[in-house]
């Protein structure tokens, strides 16, 4: 069996690279502290690599996914006494009522059109006093704005249906937005935490307290009340590699559009240089012009 799966760009696996790798990531990433000691679903948890880094904190993580490859691929990939896999379709789980604390769903509800099926079946399964953390692309920015054409994705929702299905089956819920952005990072050495975004328009400064821009993907923590509902520590997470892939993928273009004009520029003037060696090669040049190499 292959090490990797496929990527075919119905599910992420963790050998694709940067932005897509970034966003991806950081949704575990972000879910790994609030899931702490606790028994977690991982609702179509596709090649595992999620359900894995969730259970270096989680009491015990199940992942489950409608393919058989996957769950295979998974189990053999993540080897762990914290993790199960099981082959399930998400409408139907295999589980009994309040089986568990936190149910983590990323980037499933676009690729099923039984919207109300799932959530309801989130409902079941979740423990009382359980949450749902659950993510999706916003219609109005992924697909209208940015042009998407996922064809992997049978409904998409705008935020405002996705927050009405989140209210008829979880009436308390945080909403978070999650963007890649690219930006000038200033941060504090001495321990401050105060978050500051400036923004330039027109010549014009301002300052914000979050991100002024409308998220790609909407990111809801949800329960039944709020007694239930974890505490997000931070208004703002930051995620990037160690190796700030995005970044270095930067430069390098940057390095290649500068090469590639430093060539094109030394073409030109190859390229002058033998036009006018040809026009002094013409018959009726005078022996002073080619002398001097004027045509």
């Amino acid at each position: 069996m292959s090490k990797n799966l496929e990527f075919t760009g119905e599910r992420f696996t963790p050998e694709c690279v940067r932005e897509i790798w970034y966003e991806h990531v950081h949704r575990y990433a972000f879910a790994r502290d609030l899931v702490a000691g606790l028994n977690v679903l991982d609702a179509a948890c596709g090649e595992g690599y999620g359900s894995a880094l969730l259970s270096t904190k989680a009491a015990h993580v199940t992942g489950v996914d409608i393919s058989a490859q996957a769950i295979e691929h998974a189990s053999a990939r993540y080897p762990s006494d914290s993790l199960t896999f099981r082959v399930s379709d998400c409408l139907t789980l295999p589980f009994e009522a309040g089986e568990f604390d936190c149910i983590v769903s990323f980037e499933t509800l676009e690729h099923l059109e039984d919207h109300d099926g799932l959530m309801a079946e989130f409902q079941r399964v979740l423990k009382p006093g359980g949450f749902l953390l659950i993510s999706s692309p916003d219609k109005a920015i992924y697909t209208d704005k940015q042009k998407n054409d996922n064809e992997f994705h049978l409904r998409e929702l705008y935020r405002d249906e996705f927050e009405e299905l989140l209210l008829r089956y979880f009436p308390c819920y945080h909403l978070l937005g999650q963007k890649l952005l690219f930006q000038s990072a200033i941060w504090a050495l001495d321990g401050a935490s105060t978050v500051s975004f400036q923004q330039e328009h027109e010549g014009q400064v301002a300052s914000f307290s979050e991100p002024h821009h409308h998220p790609v993907y909407l990111l809801a923590v949800c329960a039944l009340d709020d007694t239930s509902l974890p505490r997000v520590e931070s208004a703002l997470s930051l995620f990037d590699d160690s190796v700030e892939s995005v970044y270095e993928h930067y430069y390098q273009e940057i390095r290649k559009h500068i090469a590639a004009g430093e060539l094109l520029l030394a073409r030109d003037k190859e390229l002058a240089e033998l036009k006018n060696e040809l026009a002094l090669r013409q018959p009726g040049t005078s022996w002073w012009r080619r002398w001097f190499g004027k045509s």
